[in-house]
């Protein structure tokens, strides 16, 4: 396929390219920070999106799938209303020219975020999944909320569109695990996310999953690693820092409290990798 990956040059978007073009797709990088041989595109821009999703001169005269990664990536790095608009803006314009350009096969990245992070208010139960209603506590988590709002209406409009929105968890390199350890000092630091990450070469596998994924209409999955961040068992950070939280199953040792089951029943998705083959 040729694959539109927009925010290829961030950390998730460089593991996602890198995946794709691995297996044989031929693969666009659109970035506001884009170099050549990428093509700089400011997806805030609608005609800017509608001419990359359909034709650059001397490059291409079509797009068979998108990948949309492009975001101010968290909330607090710019002002809140600066990270709605720039957020909500690009992913319309790319939802909106991809259906223009007649592509039916979109993959974006939305957020745990919508889980109720940071958890000042307990989760419902643990582990986590997708079947309670988005708690978004941010203009960004917001953003993301309205986003896969969004896409169930674009496939309601087109019965042949597939949209998968996948809530990443934590991104990280391998270059990031030298600091886990010191987070078992304080179990409470990384409670926030419910001691959750994605390793970004997992994070791709998903994104390939999706892509090849046959159905249609919207769905939405968690995308985390299959163990947490920390030494200690999921089984006892969980009651000490929520006592009072229901836990559903029985938990493995070091298990993710971020279920992914929905994502490797229906995606085929499982991680591979794992901060603790590193450190």
């Amino acid at each position: 396929m040729r694959i539109a990956v927009t925010g290829g040059t961030g950390k998730l978007g460089r593991a996602v390219v890198a995946g794709l073009r691995e297996r044989g797709d031929e693969v666009i990088n659109l970035d506001a920070a884009a170099q050549r041989p990428d093509i700089r595109i400011d997806l805030t821009d609608y005609g800017q999106t509608l001419e990359a999703l359909t034709e650059i001169d001397d490059r291409y005269d079509r797009i068979d799938a998108v990948v949309h990664l492009a975001a101010i990536p968290a909330p607090g790095i710019t002002g809140n209303a600066a990270t709605f608009q720039n957020n909500i803006v690009a992913t319309y314009n790319v939802f909106a020219a991809a259906r223009a350009a007649g592509i039916t096969n979109v993959v974006w990245a939305s957020s745990e975020t919508l889980l109720g992070i940071p958890f000042d208010t307990p989760p419902p139960y643990i582990p986590l999944d997708e079947e309670y209603p988005a708690r978004p506590e941010s203009r960004y988590a917001l953003a993301k909320h309205l986003e896969e709002t969004m896409a169930a209406q674009f496939c309601r409009w087109n019965p042949a569109l597939k949209m998968i929105g996948l809530r990443f968890s934590n991104v990280m390199d391998p270059e990031d695990y030298a600091e886990f350890p010191s987070f078992d000092a304080d179990p409470r630091a990384r409670k926030w996310n419910l001691w959750g990450y994605i390793d970004a070469r997992d994070g791709a596998q998903a994104v390939r999953r999706a892509l090849d994924h046959d159905g249609t209409g919207v769905d939405i999955f968690i995308i985390a690693n299959a163990d947490t961040v920390m030494t200690r068992s999921s089984a006892s950070l969980a009651a000490e820092v929520y006592p009072d939280v229901k836990v559903t199953k029985s938990l493995g040792e070091h298990e993710t409290l971020l279920s992914i089951d929905k994502a490797r029943r229906i995606l085929g998705y499982e991680p591979q990798h794992s901060w603790r083959h590193h450190v």
